[in-house]
């Protein structure tokens, strides 16, 4: 189902123009209102008048997440502070937290995104939504809560948490959308097998899960264990939430909703603009945010783009699942290695749990990294040669994959920390 085909099956031609009316509006109001655009502009030696159509945006300057937390809270706020009916922030475990500051209309714009998305899993107002996602200045939970809402479907505003009592709620208010981190859904799927339920007989059909990156083989083992279609569907704080991009049914890259959202790709290291198919970080410009709105934000994700139109009759560009972060990036004796690379290669081996933790050290100036695997109940009874085969062929497996050495050590099930939000997957020594 298709929320919006006015903007969503657009034709590229008159989207470019929307986008075009739409950056022009926005550099100039920023310029005029928001000193640190101003600034920054004036380093570059941009004007409004410069910007007369989308191809000028690369005249404009990036903007970072340390540019935000340096203007925290409100030194972004484009809008009278009266104006603001919400305010949502990033955790700020690394530091000061970005600030996401929310007018009505951004509100309202929020509840559309979303309500895209949630069209993509078929979502309808005869669906019971099943929210996972932690309520609170956590935007996860609030964002998929506007956009059930706008659509008209039952909301079960659940958070996270409490695992024996979400399974309960699932099973008795049979919902048929689950909307959750896809870590947190295997652990749903964990407690549900130890409590002897089967996600067979619930009525749960879809799940839209975010907020980390996952891989194909993760959603195989969703969708496996929880007996639905499982979706990715992809926002950040510093944007808006989720409802940025988002997987249709043919889960073939997720569509940005491109009149709300530009999108660029660009190469990491020298900020150039990568053309379609090409590997960069995402970066992305608010084109109708009032609040708090953001101009080039370099997201740290790493993905490319598609513009080919789907088979679902949209027509914006679509995303690949991220393939990881520059910030999660992990460099092994000079070697790029993300955590996602590893989870597809594991995840493709029969005999173990989709639990795993990466743990970094370094030993006579040299990089080290253990991979710590949680074997299923059959594996784990078998005998230590076995193991031992087991683990050489898994080390095996990433080599070829990553191109460097690793120790895999084969761990005893459930000893892997779970997690009820995003899952912590790296232990890195090296900076302890």
């Amino acid at each position: 189902m298709i929320w919006n085909p006015h903007y969503e099956s657009m034709e590229r031609e008159k989207l470019i123009k929307i986008q075009s009316e739409r950056l022009c509006e926005l550099v100039d109001r920023v310029y005029r209102k928001v000193p640190f655009y101003r600034k920054r502009m004036d380093e570059k030696g941009v004007k409004p008048r410069d910007i007369d159509h989308i191809s000028n945006i690369t005249k404009l300057p990036f903007l970072t997440k340390d540019d935000m937390r340096d203007v925290y809270p409100f030194k972004l706020l484009a809008v009278d502070p009266i104006d603001i009916v919400e305010v949502h922030t990033s955790s700020g475990t690394t530091g000061k937290p970005v600030v996401d500051a929310y007018t009505r209309q951004d509100i309202a714009i929020w509840s559309e995104a979303m309500a895209r998305t949630l069209a993509m899993g078929d979502t309808s107002r005869t669906d019971s939504v099943h929210n996972a996602y932690g309520y609170g200045l956590f935007t996860g939970g609030l964002g998929v809560h506007y956009g059930a809402r706008l659509i008209g479907a039952n909301v079960i505003p659940i958070s996270g948490g409490n695992t024996a009592r979400q399974l309960a709620i699932l099973q008795d208010f049979k919902s048929t959308v689950l909307t959750c981190t896809p870590s947190y859904s295997l652990y749903l799927a964990e407690a549900a097998g130890e409590q002897g339920l089967d996600f067979k007989k619930m009525s749960l059909r879809v799940g839209l899960f975010g907020a980390e990156p996952w891989s194909e083989g993760m959603r195989r083992e969703i969708e496996s264990k929880l007996h639905l279609k499982a979706l990715d569907i992809y926002g950040l704080t510093e944007i808006i939430g989720p409802g940025v991009s988002s997987e249709c049914e043919y889960q073939d890259g997720l569509h940005i909703c491109e009149d709300l959202f530009y999108p660029e790709i660009v190469n990491p290291q020298t900020g150039e603009v990568l053309s379609d198919g090409e590997k960069g970080e995402l970066v992305i410009t608010t084109l109708t945010k009032q609040g708090t709105p953001v101009l080039r934000y370099r997201t740290r994700d790493i993905t490319y783009l598609n513009h080919e139109p789907c088979r679902c009759g949209r027509t914006a560009v679509r995303m690949h699942r991220l393939l990881g972060r520059t910030d999660d990036m992990l460099i092994i004796r000079g070697v790029n290695v993300f955590p996602s690379q590893i989870e597809e290669v594991l995840l493709r081996i029969e005999g173990i749990e989709p639990h795993y933790q990466l743990v970094i050290d370094r030993r006579e100036q040299l990089d080290n990294l253990e991979v710590l695997v949680e074997m299923n109940e059959k594996l784990f009874s078998d005998e230590i040669k076995n193991l031992e085969r087991f683990e050489q062929e898994i080390s095996e497996g990433l080599f070829a994959a990553l191109g460097i050495h690793t120790r895999v050590k084969l761990v005893e099930p459930k000893s892997i920390p779970r997690s009820e939000g995003k899952a912590k997957r790296v232990v890195d020594k090296r900076q302890l």
